[in-house]
């Protein structure tokens, strides 16, 4: 005699996931969005600054500050504007230099940090999107035990525990990946944000300390390089 075969249970998470299960997946989409936007956002913006900043005081030494500026509006990113904003000062002495490096630096990291709290948001937010529905879920359960009284048969209610069960597991997966993401590009911006406090010190440094008062540039020299 052979035992049956038990039955197959099939379960869709759009069919039987429950109502919050569409939410879910938008903030998904979105949080995801966001990563990679951020990601190739940040990667554009970051450069060799070591590089970078041995070709400007090869520029610098050699007097041409209008090739130095020029090379800081061809190249991508916070960093080469931050430089720019401090050449434009070179004769203005240490303190105006550093005072118009805070002020770009005040400038850029807005626009670094734009959209990185809204997928922190995003991983705050889709736990609690997933316990709404788990509660929903085990609130249909019970609403279902309750109708069917003494003879409540589990195959009544055993959909609406998937539903709650589905939820809470959509949505810890989602704010694993968003805190990932997060993680992620607070370093990419922690990176870039050293990179562009470090080339302004050595700028600073170097054009007030060891560049030769005879290669800083004349005061109508600066004038036409200056656009203000």
């Amino acid at each position: 005699m052979t035992t049956p075969a038990p039955e197959t249970v099939t379960f869709s998470l759009l069919a039987n996931g429950g109502p919050l299960i569409w939410p879910l997946l938008l903030l998904s989409v979105v949080g995801l969005v966001f990563v990679i936007e951020r990601t190739l956002f940040l990667h554009k913006g970051q450069i060799r600054a070591r590089d970078f900043l041995e070709g400007l005081k090869n520029n610098l030494r050699q007097g041409r500050l209008v090739e130095a500026l020029t090379v800081c509006e061809e190249a991508p990113g916070p960093i080469p504007r931050l430089v720019k904003a401090l050449l434009l000062h070179v004769k203005d002495g240490e303190a105006r230099m550093r005072c118009a490096a805070e002020e770009a630096a005040l400038l850029e990291l807005p626009t670094l940090e734009r959209r990185i709290g809204t997928i922190a948001a995003i991983a705050k937010l889709a736990p609690l999107l997933g316990l709404i529905g788990t509660v929903i879920g085990l609130l249909r359960a019970f609403l279902a035990m309750y109708h069917q009284g003494h003879y409540a048969n589990a195959d009544a209610f055993a959909g609406d525990i998937a539903s709650a069960l589905a939820a809470t597991a959509l949505g810890l997966i989602i704010a694993v990946l968003a805190h990932l993401g997060h993680h992620f590009l607070c370093g990419r911006l922690r990176a870039i944000t050293h990179d562009m406090e470090w080339v302004a010190h050595a700028v600073i440094q170097f054009v007030c300390h060891e560049l030769p008062a005879e290669r800083l540039p004349s005061p109508d020299v600066q004038k036409t390089v200056d656009p203000s």
